[in-house]
């Protein structure tokens, strides 16, 4: 059941702490509200332990407990915090990614949390993203997603209404190609291509009223078959603007000099474009609707074996819940911030103003233990149909085989 703690609640917990509580802990060792004497343990990477430390110092001072800080590596940090927690040895809180998320539910080591009027300080998306089966289980912080770049000396910053558009202009530029895209080479890249599917309404999975995915496939039907036709006639058969040969490092090298006036890359990229003027929009459409790119997000996660989770949740959202705790995470990681005003803050570069503006109109990308399943089948069935494949039947299989995968 969620548990719903509110602004009022915290501010209890709070009291409680300051007045040195003697009663302690339960017997099972749940909700202490102890403030001499409890302790905190956070799980963190090192990038972020520096901008934590300044939250965790406050909450000490105003409730008497104690905040121990454990750096760890980033990718031993999902598999650790679900060993351990059940052990009663991981912590009361860990950052994390949001695609953690479902396996974390799994495995029933993450609690829900309430943000009460915070709630809307953040951006949708990442409050989206940290939802699992409508409850809200982490503390965004950050986001990232990509976006179209464009070489302004080439086409102008203005942002393209279309593919067609976007395709028109950069053959009037007269490079050798109008628009380069990674698809991993022969791999393939569901990702990078996302964009463009959700432009013909095919999400890979079906979302439901409150933001959350089910496991039910959407990218089949009358969408799905209309979006890998697009494909297959800009690929190998078609006009050739999307290829297999054509993979990150070779699609940074022909944005980069100038052979490709456009691509479609995330924020991390956008160094490898030394000396060229850079504009960043969002995706064009390609099939209609609105291109929604995957967003991902991070945050930071509650354990449900925490003994003290009611000091837990008033440090997340009294403490990390603020501005001033999100802009030393900005500063510390700075990627897209969950906090709106400090997202429109940082807007004011134009760049990052562009990977905002994509980020808002991007989904999360699925959370759900069935997405493990998808990246290969789906992948594949998109480099076949660059490659020369029926798309209606090569795309159709996908689906059919992904959905016995899952039924299985």
């Amino acid at each position: 059941m969620r548990k719903h703690i509110g602004v009022g609640a915290l501010a209890l917990v709070a009291a409680v702490v300051l007045a040195g509580c003697s009663a302690g802990a339960s017997d099972n060792g749940d909700d202490a509200t102890s403030g001499d004497g409890a302790e905190l343990v956070i799980w963190t990477d090192a990038e972020r332990e520096a901008a934590i430390t300044s939250a965790a110092e406050a909450f000490e001072e105003e409730t008497g407990a104690k905040v121990t800080l454990v750096p760890k590596n980033f990718e031993d940090l999902r598999n650790d915090f679900i060993a351990q927690v059940p052990t009663g040895e991981g912590p009361d809180i860990t950052v994390g990614a949001h695609d953690w998320l479902g396996a974390l539910v799994a495995a029933g080591v993450v609690d829900t949390i309430d943000l009460g009027d915070k709630a809307s300080e953040f951006e949708q998306v990442a409050l989206d993203a940290m939802t699992y089966d409508g409850q809200l289980y982490a503390l965004p912080y950050s986001l990232e997603t990509i976006a179209l770049v464009q070489n302004v000396d080439l086409v102008g910053a203005e942002a393209p209404a279309t593919w067609e558009d976007m395709i028109a202009k950069g053959l009037a530029a007269g490079t050798e190609r109008p628009f380069v895209i990674n698809t991993a080479g022969e791999t393939g890249d569901g990702y990078t291509m996302y964009g463009l599917q959700t432009s013909f309404g095919a999400p890979v999975f079906v979302q439901d009223d409150t933001g959350s995915y089910t496991s039910e496939v959407g990218m089949g039907g009358a969408p799905g078959e209309a979006f890998a036709a697009w494909l297959g006639a800009n690929g190998a058969n078609g006009t050739g603007y999307i290829s297999t040969t054509i993979d990150y490092d070779i699609n940074n090298e022909l944005f980069a000099s100038g052979k490709a006036p456009y691509t479609i890359q995330g924020p991390w990229a956008i160094s490898s474009y030394e000396g060229v003027e850079v504009a960043v929009n969002p995706i064009p459409s390609a099939g209609g609707e609105p291109a929604a790119p995957f967003v991902g997000v991070q945050g930071f996660y509650l354990s449900s074996k925490s003994k003290n989770a009611l000091l837990a949740q008033e440090f997340l959202v009294n403490y990390l819940g603020t501005e001033e705790a999100q802009r030393a995470l900005y500063e510390a990681d700075p990627r897209i911030p969950a906090w709106s005003t400090l997202a429109e803050e940082v807007s004011s570069d134009p760049i990052t103003a562009g990977f905002v503006a994509s980020a808002q109109g991007g989904v999360p990308m699925p959370s759900i233990p069935e997405m493990g399943s998808v990246w290969d089948l789906w992948n594949a069935a998109q480099v076949q149909i660059i490659n020369g494949a029926d798309p209606a039947s090569t795309w159709n299989t996908m689906v059919a085989d992904l959905e016995t995968t899952l039924a299985g």
